[in-house]
């Protein structure tokens, strides 16, 4: 599948509406007017593009089905969208799918989020600076007033986030996103979830796919009178996570065509990596066979050429994917660091296996002598990590 094009801005004059505002309600009858009133007031009077709301229904079994109808029939800009079936992710899943706006929003039916951020929320993907933005309550500058519990709960599950899926982004649940149709359509078949772990999910897949994730601090207070169960969704959000933690660690993670054709990747031939790739690898040479001189009078031989050699690897790893084959954002990150780690050991096993056939030859043998015997070994290794990077680490 061939990659997403180069983002370009939205045309200043457009008839069609730019934006579509996606409100997902589930039994929200004493919510729903007011709040799709105050933000279709705020939408025309700040907005200078064509908008629309779009209320999607998910199964609501008390009046939001005919309060949503005749706010349809009332407004202009308001649609509604009615789902026989349960799942904020399901309904984000539809209303986006069926929008023809190159901009697409999300915002909770609650407004908990002040709306005075969602003009900085959509600018950065109406501009084609950015594939997906999202609005955070953990970044400086955010301002949220919200009881311990729900503090506690929301900062420990994007702890949880970055310690298991070492993921970029700091809020993974704030109601408040916007992502580029485009983006979207080509996001949405891969994003399994259909509840409130969707945006977790849409969010990694996009990160790990190297596309740009735009983050706007938000004031955020928090609704009393919120339904969400929070036991429940933090178990299906646990599930969630250790799906998508198999997938990483198998290699099975579906991003696989998303990477803009703008940075997917260095667009240099052989001899140009070849060269980026020996200038880092004769820094990693260098600062492996320092380190090992300076740890093997208290480690040995062994341990210091082993210790010396991961350090190396993890930092030749990193600089090789950034410099050498011209890899952006932190998607695949572990992928490649785990795929990195298994050179590794092939180079430990090398270079071992040289020492060691060293002492078995010469055992009195010179320190000045190991390191020549190091260094010869080291070379044939980086020839082979060279064609093992290419081929198989960071291969698209």
């Amino acid at each position: 599948m061939n990659g997403l094009p180069q983002r370009v801005p939205v045309r200043a004059h457009h008839s069609e509406p730019v934006l579509d505002v996606v409100v997902p309600v589930f039994n929200e009858e004493a919510d729903l007017e007011p709040s799709v009133r105050r933000l279709h007031t705020h939408l025309r009077e700040t907005l200078p593009y064509p908008f629309r709301i779009t209320i999607a229904d998910n199964a609501s079994t008390d009046r939001t089905p005919q309060i949503a109808a005749r706010l349809a029939a009332e407004l202009q800009e308001a649609e509604w969208l009615r789902l026989s079936e349960k799942g904020r992710g399901r309904a984000l899943r539809a209303a986006w799918s069926l929008s023809p706006a190159p901009v697409l929003v999300y915002v909770d039916v609650d407004l908990s989020t002040e709306l005075t951020a969602l003009l900085p929320l959509v600018a950065p993907l109406i501009s084609g600076h950015s594939d997906i933005a999202i609005g955070t309550r953990l970044a400086p500058g955010s301002r949220v007033v919200r009881g311990p519990k729900r503090e506690i709960t929301s900062r420990c599950y994007n702890a949880l986030l970055r310690s298991t899926l070492a993921v970029g982004f700091s809020d993974a649940q704030c109601g408040f996103k916007a992502i580029r149709r485009d983006v979207a359509a080509r996001l949405l078949p891969l994003v399994q979830d259909n509840g409130w772990f969707f945006d977790t999910e849409l969010l990694v897949i996009a990160e790990r796919a190297g596309l740009r994730i735009h983050e706007v601090p938000v004031d955020w207070v928090d609704d009393p009178d919120s339904r969400v169960d929070l036991l429940a969704t933090a178990l299906a959000d646990l599930r969630g996570i250790a799906r998508i933690g198999g997938a990483l660690v198998r290699g099975a993670l579906p991003h696989a065509g998303l990477r803009r054709t703008d940075s997917a990747g260095s667009p240099d031939g052989l001899a140009t990596q070849l060269a980026r790739f020996a200038a880092v690898g004769a820094v990693s040479t260098f600062g492996h066979l320092l380190l090992y001189a300076a740890l093997r009078p208290a480690a040995g031989g062994q341990v210091a050429n082993a210790i010396a050699l991961l350090v190396c690897a993890v930092a030749n790893t990193a600089a090789n994917r950034r410099f050498t084959f011209g890899l952006r954002g932190s998607g695949g990150v572990l992928h490649h660091q785990v795929r990195g780690l298994v050179v590794f050991l092939i180079g430990l096993v090398l270079t071992s296996g040289s020492l060691a056939a060293l002492h078995h030859a010469a055992p009195s043998a010179a320190h000045s002598t190991e390191l020549i015997a190091l260094l010869v070994a080291n070379l044939v290794a980086t020839l082979l990590r060279f064609l093992l990077l290419r081929a198989w680490v960071f291969r698209a």
